[in-house]
């Protein structure tokens, strides 16, 4: 797929949200708060934070099957559960089941105890079919649990935990308002319209080995709105429409969803996202990955103080630590079958008492995972480095002069913390034993060759110490960020005289900036001289760099105004050489930044062919992930990716497919004698009564004029 252009400091905003939000993160040089509670510096939202571990703590007691804990809780925190008897008549029933379950003569007698003072009173009112299924319960007392051909077999499942769980989950969300931060939600709806994309026009996803694993199948059940509101008045059918193919449910389930939400759209979506489970262990994994590649968080392999691994030191196969990659050598677990992606490291999950020792074993292992990814040399390769006095000087000289230059910036990285308030906290799907999970694993780090890699030895892997590679990277992005265009391309050249060579266009761009910053100073001469002995022949080389050059020398047109300061996307600039060095180094860039790629470009996709704006995009932010200034700085890389932003149509008439907006977002451009102009109502009534997608609706319009009635009379037909 074709990459779009990416705000990286807007992504760098979600991602430190979501930590602080999540509590993952603390300075570096704050002292460690206790397992128990989250320091103050870190309790950013805390009554939401708060919510969210009450909730899991909930959800944990009901997959146990202990529902007088998850009573107590509820009474405690959300007495309001307990006052909706339709939710109470449902957790008296799964009690009267899990007492029955243990089997004892005692417990016995207290599920009939259960029966006459909670079960059946609940039963009478909570609503009309709770009478029959209380009646129907009760054959639990003559039907083993092991029986599956038994009338109460669903009643004896197991799975009903999980199902009272993730309906008290869904409740609890909503009305305490611990909706899950910013960026895991954003992350769920990208992944649900980068898979329902890659399956409508029939193309592989780069990226499903990942989407896969970390947005699972399962959903918990949906919240039930109370009765007052079935006689709620009829909404909107564009936002019963706009919720229904966002979330993908049908056209009763998006109603019921928005009068549980009171008809509010945007509480319903958030309602109906937070119900998708994601993998939290791998979440957290690609987030701290990214985190320490971006400079966010320390580097540092050691473990938060005050946290041991009780399984003893992360084991590595020692035949196949020759030479990592950042894609070979993570963790490839699948969180939700416990298998290695490859099938040559399995994880077990059945033999586990989930006590915290062995969770923060976990954390260990997770934690050390990002840094496994980076770690992409052994001593066994140092031999093949070139190691002449000369490289190995101007490595040592630029390795000194960087950490100079990131000395303030490494002062405001923090330090990850991991979720030491949670650690017995599991996601993923449902499975026997519960919420106690044992993680025993072994990290593979897999052996690539560097033909494999596309990596030639120059003396760039000179360097053996990871901290130096990341220092450098580093660095050399923290000049490029501020504009130090020559010190940059100095720097690169000490490191090795042939990077630029094999990236022109990253010169001509840190030139361009240097040009501009001439420009801006009104050295002129020195200004012409940049453009005649750099920029001129990058363009004579490579054509498409020809429009940009003509671009840049307009800013002799305006000496009085600051060349550098008119939106130049330095950030952009300083991530690509970043990503482009890092490659030479033999680490590559996060797996997010890579998914975020692949999803922003299918959600501008997705959305062209519904020839409609996306309504939740200012809401998760991926708006101002797509913000991205292209002045003449970008314009070289723009012409080679799809930089096309999604059609600004309006919302009330839709241009079929067939149609072309205008460049400035005026009227359709009518390109042949077929073109339509669609109807809002007639969109919105094929959906509805042929249960299309709006992609589909559109199409089918346009071939009959628009007219929706025979579109209806000829599907009828």
């Amino acid at each position: 797929m074709d990459s779009t252009p990416m705000n990286w400091e807007a992504l760098d905003d979600l991602v430190i949200d979501f930590a602080k939000s999540e509590n993952l993160i603390e300075d570096s040089f704050s002292s460690p708060s206790p397992l128990s509670s989250p320091s103050p510096s870190s309790s950013v939202s805390s009554s939401s934070y708060q919510s969210r571990l009450i909730i899991r703590q909930i959800r944990r007691c009901l997959e146990a099957g202990d529902i007088d804990s998850a009573i107590d809780l509820l009474r405690t925190h959300a007495p309001f559960v307990l006052d909706d008897h339709r939710l109470l008549f449902r957790l008296q029933k799964q009690k009267f089941i899990e007492l029955l379950r243990s089997g004892t003569e005692e417990a016995r007698d207290s599920a009939i105890e259960c029966i006459r003072t909670a079960l059946a009173p609940c039963a009478l009112d909570a609503y009309p079919e709770a009478y029959e299924e209380f009646k129907h319960v009760l054959l639990a007392f003559i039907y083993d649990k092991d029986d599956q051909s038994s009338p109460v077999a669903n009643e004896w499942s197991e799975r009903r935990r999980f199902d009272i769980a993730g309906l008290m989950s869904s409740v609890l969300r909503a009305h305490l308002h611990a909706y899950d931060p910013v960026f895991s939600m954003t992350l769920r709806y990208l992944i649900s319209v980068h898979k329902g994309f890659c399956y409508r026009q029939g193309v592989s996803s780069p990226i499903s080995n990942l989407t896969e694993r970390l947005l699972l199948e399962e959903r918990d059940p949906p919240a039930v709105p109370q009765e007052s509101l079935y006689e709620a008045p009829p909404f909107d059918e564009v936002d019963i429409q706009a919720l229904a193919h966002a979330v993908e449910l049908t056209r009763q389930g998006a109603v019921d969803s928005l009068r549980f939400a009171k008809g509010d759209l945007f509480q319903a979506f958030q309602n109906e996202l937070c119900r998708m489970k994601l993998d939290v262990s791998m979440l957290d994994e690609l987030v701290r990955e990214y985190c320490v590649y971006r400079g966010i968080v320390d580097s540092g392999l050691a473990s938060p103080s005050g946290m041991q691994n009780s399984s003893g030191p992360l084991k590595v196969n020692q035949q196949e630590t020759g030479y990592c990659s950042s894609r070979t050598c993570s963790l490839e677990v699948d969180h939700g079958t416990g298998k290695h992606s490859d099938g040559e490291t399995s994880m077990s999950s059945a033999q586990t008492d989930g006590s915290p020792e062995n969770n923060v074993g976990m954390n260990n292992i997770k934690g050390t995972d990002a840094e496994l990814r980076y770690s992409c040399e052994s001593s066994s390769n140092c031999d093949d480095c070139s190691t002449s006095g000369s490289h190995q000087s101007g490595v040592l000289k630029v390795l000194q002069r960087n950490r100079t230059y990131v000395t303030g910036e490494r002062s405001k990285r923090k330090r990850w913390r991991g979720r030491q308030d949670d650690q017995d906290y599991v996601s993923g799907v449902p499975s026997h034993g519960c919420s106690k999970l044992d993680f025993n694993s072994t990290a593979a780090c897999i052996n690539m060759s560097r033909e494999q890699q596309g990596i030639e030895k120059s003396s760039l892997l000179d360097l053996n110490s990871r901290d130096d590679k990341y220092e450098i990277l580093l660095g050399m992005k923290e000049l490029a960020s501020r504009g130090m265009a020559s010190e940059v391309v100095e720097e690169v050249n000490s490191l090795d005289p042939h990077f630029f060579v094999q990236n022109p266009i990253l010169l001509f761009q840190l030139k361009q900036v240097e040009f501009l910053k001439l420009v801006s100073s009104g050295d002129h001469s020195n200004a012409l001289k940049v453009a005649c002995s750099h920029l001129g022949p990058l363009a004579a080389n490579d054509p498409s760099l020809l429009k940009p050059l003509k671009e840049t020398l307009l800013a002799l047109l305006r000496p009085n105004e600051d060349a550098i300061g008119k939106g130049l996307p330095l950030h952009a600039l300083a991530t690509s050489l970043q990503v482009a060095i890092g490659r030479r180094f033999g680490i590559e860039e996060p797996q997010l930044m890579k998914m975020m790629r692949a999803m922003l470009h299918t959600h501008n996709e997705w959305f062209k062919l519904q020839m409609c704006k996306d309504r939740f995009e200012n809401l998760l932010r991926i708006d101002s992930l797509k913000e991205v200034n292209t002045p003449m700085l970008s314009a070289c890389s723009m012409s080679k990716s799809n930089a096309d932003s999604c059609t600004q149509a309006s919302y009330q008439v839709t241009v079929s497919s067939t149609t072309r907006l205008s460049e400035d977002g005026g009227s359709p451009t009518q390109v042949s004698s077929r073109d339509v102009i669609c109807d809002e109502n007639a969109i919105l009534k094929v959906m509805e009564f042929l249960a299309l997608p709006r992609a589909d609706a559109i199409h089918l319009l346009a071939q009959y004029n628009g007219n929706a009635e025979t579109v209806i009379q000829q599907i009828f037909a």
